[in-house]
């Protein structure tokens, strides 16, 4: 086994990652001889599994701060409202079935009443953007790739 991936066989586990078909991931990371050959000799590896498997761990991980992030952002505050407004005391089937996602904290006051505080949607929207920014840019991805597979179709042709 190896000490680690090249770079054609990391580029294989980020496409396939990303939940392309073997044969046109392999070929995009720069196996063009015989792409279907080369794509079942790397699934083969547990290595190459274990980077698609990490691969795809950190994706689903993004995706869902990124899910989270926008219902704080734009979630609705009915339910909380309704809680807060509500004259009799709900039942707890009838709390269960509130979305208070956007709720950071209840409090009743010895005063009576109900306090609630919502996560701040301004701090959301700022983190929502920088994930964003963080993001590449499709058409540089496409320039990149293209400047990547000139280089190793010039690596193929060396050797």
């Amino acid at each position: 086994m190896k000490n680690g991936l090249t770079e054609k066989e990391k580029l294989f586990c980020a496409y396939y990652a990303d939940g392309g078909d073997a044969r046109g991931c392999a070929a995009r990371a720069g196996y063009s001889l015989s792409p279907q050959r080369s794509a079942a000799r790397l699934l083969a590896r547990e290595d190459i599994r274990a980077e698609i498997s990490r691969l795809e761990k950190e994706k689903l991980s993004a995706l869902s701060v990124e899910k989270g992030l926008c219902r704080l952002a734009f979630g609705s505050p009915a339910d909380a409202i309704k809680l807060m407004l509500s004259e009799e005391t709900l039942t707890a089937q009838e709390i269960e079935k509130l979305d208070l996602f956007n709720v950071s904290d209840i409090k009743r006051p010895k005063g009576g009443g109900l306090e609630i505080k919502f996560f701040d949607r301004l701090k959301a929207l700022e983190r929502l953007s920088a994930l964003g920014a963080n993001a590449e840019n499709p058409q540089s991805s496409f320039i990149d790739a293209l400047s990547q597979g000139a280089k190793l179709l010039g690596q193929e042709e060396d050797s």
